[in-house]
């Protein structure tokens, strides 16, 4: 654990590996462990004869304490699972500024052109579960850690630009909408549906999934959205705030459902081997980190409309500023370590980026860390994979004190029952080409088809509130009469 530690840092070559008691521990068990040939030791640093290292037999095993310090450390090696986005990859990187942001967000990682810090990037299934296909259709996740010299920074996204819903008391429902259900544990469309009626602002995402953006050509070709408006603070004291938009160096690209069906009946782990393969030979995928920037006046001018993440913010109003770009150019040497123990926490925050206004944001907060205390147990945060590399101490390096610069508070919003029909008609209108288009209808169709002809009038229903058009297209085959 101690090389996964040290591999972090290396990541970018100027930063210094600093003190940290958990890696120190680890030295120091390093240490304690060496002993003369033939003599081995247990976790406590007892040692054990070769018998007991050899056999059980013909002992009491409650007296052996090989066998117990073995077998107990067996039994407890491996971690619960992940409640959500259980199937995923990581690789290491780094971030590297290209535009001084600074005005905007006074963070220290953002201080400098060309300055780098090193960053883990996980990619996501939605659904899929340890072992079950890369390939399926679903909302993917990016969630990136940066390890910045005061302390880390989480970015957690989305390959859709918004959210299902912006009311958290809804969550549980959604997520158990879109797995199996207990009781028979086999996948059943009718209670995805059956979702999607009760919460008809979430069909602007899942309309984004069922499209082509469903099944992107490798994790090198997808994007990441963080959803959620952070408010941050620039180097003058003053607030604003953006929306981080993480945009693939080889463009958004995708793959067709025939392909990806082609290419699962060879490879189930087609991305997570895709993105390995890719940085093993040298071919480093990179990102590039852009924000939307709203002001102060703005929030005034408009309203809190912002905050929605079930909304996006239009790009030809609030266009996309280049921040930095990210490479990713080191795999995991210890799958367990490094991804299965990866823990991501929207609260991980830095000095001058404080945060979102939004509900959701607050309940991730909070959810975050709890599943990943139970998940993980107590000392989730001082894993080696979670582990700051740099910890603000009331000394800085050059002897300066160190003192916390006083952040405004997060602002305090009003939030309405979400509306995005005009957007998710806009989005099938106006962004999906004719080709794609023919391929939602064909996709939707094909996901509808089992459902019961009284589930369908609902979600038909659903659908005209975004486009007669496409309600017209996708009952096309069914023995449906649309309404007017």
């Amino acid at each position: 654990m101690l090389a996964v530690w040290i591999m972090l840092a290396s990541s970018v070559a100027a930063i210094k590996e600093p003190y940290h008691p958990a890696v120190d521990q680890v030295t120091l068990s390093q240490c304690r462990s060496k002993s003369p040939n033939g003599l081995m030791s247990i976790s406590s640093g007892a040692p054990v004869s070769i018998t007991e290292a050899s056999t059980a037999l013909n002992q009491r095993l409650l007296l052996n304490n090989f066998f117990l310090d073995h077998m107990t450390q067996q039994m407890r090696e491996r971690t619960c699972t992940r409640t959500v986005r259980i199937k995923g990859t990581v690789a290491h990187g780094y971030f590297e500024v290209t535009h001084d942001l600074s005005h905007i967000c006074r963070a220290s990682f953002l201080n400098q052109i060309g300055k780098r810090t090193p960053v883990l990037a996980r990619f996501s299934s939605g659904i899929s579960e340890k072992g079950g296909s890369d390939l399926k259709r679903e909302i993917r996740g990016l969630a990136l850690k940066f390890y910045t010299d005061e302390g880390n920074f989480d970015l957690l996204g989305m390959n859709t630009p918004m959210f299902v819903i912006n009311n958290p008391v809804h969550y549980v429902k959604v997520m158990h909408a879109l797995r199996r259900p207990p009781e028979s544990y086999l996948y059943d469309p009718n209670t995805f549906w059956e979702m999607i009626v009760k919460h008809p602002e979430s069909m602007f995402a899942f309309l984004m999934m069922f499209a082509d953006r469903g099944i992107p050509k490798t994790y090198r070709h997808m994007p990441g959205y963080n959803i959620h408006t952070m408010q941050v603070v620039g180097k003058d004291g003053k607030t604003y705030f953006v929306r981080f938009h993480i945009l693939p160096t080889l463009g958004i690209k995708h793959m067709t459902t025939a392909q990806a069906q082609e290419i699962n009946f060879a490879d189930q782990d087609f991305y997570t081997r895709d993105l390995r393969d890719s940085i093993d030979k040298g071919d480093f995928p990179s990102w590039t980190v852009k924000v939307q920037i709203i002001t102060e006046e703005d929030v005034l001018q408009y309203g809190y409309s912002f905050f929605d993440i079930t909304r996006v913010i239009p790009i030809k109003e609030f266009p996309l500023h280049p921040l930095g770009k990210i490479v990713l150019n080191r795999n995991p040497t210890n799958f367990f370590a490094e991804e299965d123990q990866s823990a991501f926490n929207p609260g991980n925050l830095v000095d001058g980026i404080i945060g979102a206004p939004d509900k959701v944001f607050e309940a991730r907060r909070y959810a975050y860390t709890d599943a990943q205390m139970y998940r993980l147990g107590p000392h989730a945060r001082e894993i080696p994979v979670n582990c700051p590399i740099n910890v603000p101490n009331s000394a800085s390096s050059d002897g300066t004190d160190y003192r916390s610069t006083r952040q405004p508070g997060l602002l305090r919003i009003i939030e309405e029952q979400p509306y995005n029909f005009d957007q998710a008609r806009e989005y099938y209108e106006d962004e999906i080409k004719c080709g794609e288009r023919k391929r939602l209808h064909e996709t939707l169709r094909l996901a509808l088809a089992s459902t019961p002809p009284s589930l369908r009038e609902k979600v038909f229903h659903v659908f005209s509130r975004i486009s007669q058009n496409l309600v017209f297209n996708v009952a096309q085959g069914f023995n449906t009469t649309i309404a007017e």
